[in-house]
């Protein structure tokens, strides 16, 4: 079966590849304009490459970031909520609707998503969001939750080995964010 691979990076690729590759003719699909600013943006296309690279896998990179004032609009009220909120849901809506569209439009089999590779990412609310683009699409949604089966150990492991780019937030300006006030306030309180 022909596999589109929504990639969110290339050390989650490299974790979720390891344990599809096998089952599925794997095409990986880069569409991620929640990343900001755009040099995180780059970096992260960069990981991505290398990491269907090393496995030989075909990929796509729809690379416009003009979109993200898209993806802005999407989220446009949501920005004060935390990580892990509805925001996040909309976030992964707006990214697997993309790659549904383009998997049924190219005439791929089904998709999935690197998302749920990440400790923080919760898989089962990621994958009722698949499964109901699957319905409305018409294009199988992959269930998964590839952080289980070894696949966030192998995601660190190849790609500390391959010398990736590993982002340190999840990619959005919000997180970003977050994950700054979060750092500063732990030095406050070591203070």
């Amino acid at each position: 079966m022909k596999l589109l691979l929504h990639s969110c990076c290339g050390p989650c690729s490299l974790g979720t590849i390891f344990q599809l590759k096998d089952q599925y003719k794997i095409t990986g699909y880069f569409f991620n304009p929640n990343i900001a600013p755009e040099k995180e943006f780059l970096k992260r296309i960069e990981a991505f490459k290398k990491s269907f690279e090393y496995y030989n896998l075909p990929y796509i990179i729809d690379y416009d970031y003009s979109k993200h004032k898209n993806w802005r609009a999407h989220v446009k009220g949501l920005e004060l909520l935390k990580e892990g909120s509805e925001r996040c849901l909309k976030c992964y809506e707006f990214r697997l609707k993309q790659a549904a569209i383009f998997a049924k439009e190219n005439n791929f089999d089904c998709f999935t998503t690197t998302l749920t590779v990440g400790p923080t990412k919760e898989a089962e609310k990621i994958n009722k969001i698949g499964k109901q683009l699957e319905k409305e699409f018409g294009i199988k949604f992959i269930e998964g939750n590839f952080k289980k089966n070894n696949g966030w150990n192998e995601s660190i492991r190849l790609s500390k080995e391959l010398k990736l780019y590993r982002q340190y937030y999840c990619g959005c300006e919000f997180s970003l964010r977050d994950t700054l006030l979060r750092k500063y306030r732990q030095n406050k309180n070591d203070s």
